[in-house]
């Protein structure tokens, strides 16, 4: 093992252990922080300087994400401009390892003067930003994973752990759901996966469908040219069944010689899968791995065969 892996695994050791030391630091100010937060009928500003900064613009871009409006302000802008944008609706979560920042605590008075809860963050529960706020959330930390323990490392980690842990929080309060989610991450890949339905992505040309009295050697040629790998049985314009590449395997195993005596209604499926064409192509990837199959037919609520979603539908 090389010098510079020796240094990589002792940091991620002692940022582990920064984050397990969080655990004990719970109680209740992090419940009065969620219920302060939640009471707000604005939106939530996080401040900080320098790294503390840069991870406030991240706990603010994660809270904005799940149902929290928050935005980022840097303390140095504030007293040139930037103060306009804090109401008295607002919460403001102000960010300081030392809890001691000249920039940060400027501003602090203006914040109280016109009652605006402020919720902090320090390493340091008997600092000034600690006795000034609402609620105070601990993040200190026993060392800086740094070599020279200077670098903000592990009480960055902290930090940030902290705001993911109150994000979580709120969505919980606020029965924050994946369709939620997606409208709020409608241009990316996840959006996409929670806002795609069946009717979006499901096959609908050429559908291998059979009926129950079909040979099984014929529906072997029309699985074949469906290229699904199944069959959809229908009867009375209604779907009563399903066979796969495996069932016609399988039967072809235990049955052998009379394997050609057989009828689709034989061996397939009954009552196979199905789904709606509103649902979800998540929801749907979510039932083909739990049934362990590689396709759910679309029906309408008469049981009209619409479509069929396989599991490369649900890749987008």
């Amino acid at each position: 093992m090389s010098k510079y892996t020796e240094i990589a695994i002792q940091c991620l050791h002692d940022e582990a252990a920064a984050l397990e030391g969080l655990i004990n630091k719970i109680d209740e100010s992090f419940d009065t922080a969620v219920n302060t937060i939640l009471n707000c009928h604005g939106k939530v500003i996080v401040t900080g300087v320098g790294k503390s900064g840069h991870i406030g613009a991240k706990i603010a871009a994660t809270l904005s994400s799940t149902g929290t409006p928050s935005f980022f302000v840097n303390p140095l802008d504030v007293f040139h401009g930037d103060l306009g944008v804090i109401t008295a609706d607002d919460v403001v979560i102000a960010i300081s390892n030392s809890g001691q920042t000249d920039e940060l605590l400027r501003f602090l008075p203006y914040l109280m003067s016109h009652k605006i809860p402020i919720i902090g963050m320090s390493g340091h529960p008997d600092s000034l930003l600690a006795q000034y706020s609402t609620a105070h959330l601990n993040v200190a930390v026993e060392h800086e994973a740094c070599p020279l323990d200077l670098a903000p490392t592990s009480s960055t980690t902290a930090t940030l752990a902290m705001g993911d842990a109150l994000a979580c929080a709120l969505m919980e309060a606020r029965h924050f759901e994946e369709a939620d989610f997606a409208q709020f991450h409608p241009g990316g890949a996840l959006g996409k996966r929670l806002l795609t339905k069946a009717s979006d992505v499901m096959h609908q040309k050429d559908l291998p469908v059979i009926g129950p009295t079909m040979m099984l050697a014929d529906a072997l040629f029309h699985m074949s040219d469906g290229r699904l790998g199944l069959c959809v049985v229908v009867e009375n314009d209604e779907v009563v069944g399903i066979i796969t590449d495996g069932d016609l395997r399988r039967a072809m195993v235990q049955n052998k010689e009379r394997f050609f005596d057989l009828r689709a209604a034989d061996v397939m499926t009954r009552n196979p899968k199905c789904v709606a064409p509103d649902m979800r192509v998540a929801e749907i990837d979510r039932i083909l791995h739990a049934n362990k199959i590689h396709a759910v037919i679309v029906v309408d609520e008469q049981k009209h065969l619409l479509g069929i979603v396989d599991s490369f539908s649900t890749l987008l």
